[in-house]
């Protein structure tokens, strides 16, 4: 019972990166990690360097093997999970058990990863596909980028206000 306290306690007061680690998810330099769900066995979890993962991110490392539990008692099933460096994981995706993220990736919300996903890409959906790459998207946002990064948000938002209409994002 005194185990189950510490742990929410952990999870609820904690940042989530110093709680990652200290469940067992190997995590590099000069990430942002936002989320709490690393699933049952977060030792099988590998993070690279400079990654931000979002809100509401889920991770599993295992799952299925209980409608095999009848034929097979023991059945359990597991996968690790490596995400390289400079990725970005949208909010609420889920990364399935085996999957590798490669370096310079970016997953779009709520995707789930059910397959391994090359370096330089953006994927994305249900199941997360090829959308495209990060070097074409990096070209199409370079003429709307406002360079606002270190600006206060008081400046920033003063900013953004008097922007001309065609130095937003049109979709």
């Amino acid at each position: 019972m005194i185990n189950r306290i510490l742990n929410f306690y952990k999870k609820q007061f904690w940042t989530a990166e110093r709680y990652a680690r200290h469940i067992g998810v190997s995590i590099g330099e000069d990430c942002s990690i936002a989320t709490h769900y690393f699933g049952s066995e977060p030792y099988l979890i590998k993070i690279g360097n400079h990654v931000q993962i979002t809100s509401g991110v889920k991770f599993f490392t295992h799952g299925g093997g209980w409608v095999f539990r009848d034929k097979h008692p023991l059945m359990d099933t597991f996968g690790k999970i490596e995400v390289g460096n400079n990725v970005y994981i949208g909010n609420n995706s889920f990364i399935l058990p085996g999957v590798t993220i490669g370096n310079d990736v970016i997953v779009g919300a709520g995707s789930v990863v059910t397959k391994s996903v090359s370096s330089g890409m953006i994927v994305a959906g249900n199941p997360a596909k090829v959308i495209g790459s990060v070097s074409s998207l990096e070209k199409k946002l370079i003429p709307f980028n406002t360079k606002t990064k270190k600006m206060n948000k008081f400046d920033k938002k003063k900013y953004l206000l008097n922007m001309q209409e065609d130095k937003f994002i049109k979709k």
